[in-house]
């Protein structure tokens, strides 16, 4: 049988990537404090970047960190000692778009792996191969491309596959625009993209007078979402699905991650079954606020793969609770609450040890044993019992029926 195909997670911090690493990815890709396209993200310093190495590698797993932001000459200097720290860390590979820092690592004779960011819009084998000719050996292919034209590339060209599964999805080529650098001064390839095609604009008519109207005019994609076509991305021969988000918070990590590492083990276990996709469906729709689609996979997109007059971005307010604690002989669940709830609620828990299970929300109480029935503060700490085991960040969100 064929190599599992990797499930390749965001981590924005520490935090996120041990949320990742516990809810199924098998790797995770970082940035650190310098060259890395998500300059809002928290990020990871050097000796940061160390410790979630050793971490990934003691579970067994890989952590990649990003280098690819379009360099200007300033950003040059400190790149080499830059590379050399993340040689010496072991990193399992840097992912890179500037061809600069490909020759840096291979004057030098680093000891990294060297794969290619979708900076650089990677849409043709004969690109891949040219990649593949500097020792390159993975391409994180554009977003742009179909089903038809990802497997004449693998078939071709033999190279590692990456392809993004799952998140934002850019107005531009893979990130190469420039309209942050326009309105705002921030450089996108540099990490300091303002996401100006979810600006809403005015519209105007053919004589250039504004149209007074409630709906606004932007230019932004829908969001991605591959989980229905996960088995043909598994049967072409895509060596790893990324899913995009470094600055999305542990409960968005921890559910996406969670839903596609079952869909991925459903798949090579032989029970992925229509009422399971309904299910995973629902649960990846909940949890991010934006539409989603599949985008280029199986045809150009058109306007229903668009939002062009209004969206809409609900936030919903799943996410309850974190576990941080359970006694076995008293039967209690301690978690800190994230969002509101009460006594009565149907709920359900999930995590990386347990299958996924809903119960009633029985009586409530407070951090001094206090019955209290509703959960109305975000971070207070709050009790229930419970005759279900339950681990430490296990995390309890409203039930999805």
């Amino acid at each position: 049988m064929k190599k599992k195909i990797e499930l390749l997670a965001p981590a924005g911090n520490l935090e996120k990537l041990k949320f990742a690493f516990a809810y199924g990815a098998d790797a995770c890709y970082i940035g650190g404090r310098e060259y890395s396209l998500r300059a809002n993200a928290q990020n990871f310093s050097l000796e940061e970047i160390a410790e979630a190495v050793t971490y990934a590698h003691n579970l067994g797993k890989k952590v990649y960190v990003t280098v690819n932001i379009v360099f200007h000459n300033e950003d040059v200097n400190g790149l080499v000692d830059y590379l050399k720290k993340l040689a010496e860390y072991k990193v399992d590979a840097v992912i890179v778009s500037d061809p600069l820092v490909i020759e840096i690592i291979n004057k030098y004779k680093m000891d990294l792996k060297i794969f290619i960011s979708t900076q650089t819009s990677s849409l043709n084998y004969e690109m891949v191969d040219f990649w593949k000719s500097l020792g390159v050996t993975r391409v994180v292919l554009g977003r742009e491309l179909s089903k038809d034209e990802v497997k004449e590339i693998i078939d071709k060209t033999g190279i590692e596959v990456e392809v993004f599964a799952h998140g934002a999805m850019c107005s531009s080529y893979s990130g190469r625009c420039t309209l942050s650098n326009y309105f705002t001064g921030r450089d996108a390839n540099r990490g300091g993209c303002a996401q100006i095609c979810r600006w809403e604009f005015p519209l105007y008519d053919k004589n250039l007078e504004e149209v007074i109207s409630d709906t606004k005019f932007t230019a932004s994609s829908k969001d991605l979402m591959m989980m229905d076509v996960i088995s043909e991305m598994i049967e072409i021969g895509i060596t790893s699905i990324k899913i995009e988000g470094r600055m999305r918070s542990n409960y968005y990590i921890a559910t996406v991650i969670n839903t596609y590492r079952l869909l991925i083990d459903d798949y090579y276990n032989n029970s992925l079954t229509e009422e399971k996709i309904r299910k995973y469906r629902k649960i990846l729709n909940r949890v991010a606020n934006r539409e989603a689609t599949i985008q280029f996979w199986d045809k150009l997109p058109t306007e229903n793969e668009q939002y062009y007059l209004g969206r809409s971005e609900n936030s919903n307010q799943d996410f309850l609770g974190i576990v941080t604690g359970y006694d076995e002989q008293e039967k209690m669940v301690t978690i800190t609450e994230r969002n509101y709830f009460k006594k009565g609620d149907e709920v359900e828990i999930f995590g990386p040890n347990i299958e996924t299970f809903s119960f009633t929300m029985p009586d409530i109480y407070d951090a001094d044993n206090n019955i209290v029935n509703v959960a109305r503060h975000p971070e207070e700490i709050l009790k229930f019992k419970l005759d279900k085991k339950v681990y430490e960040n296990d995390i309890i969100r409203v039930k999805i029926s």
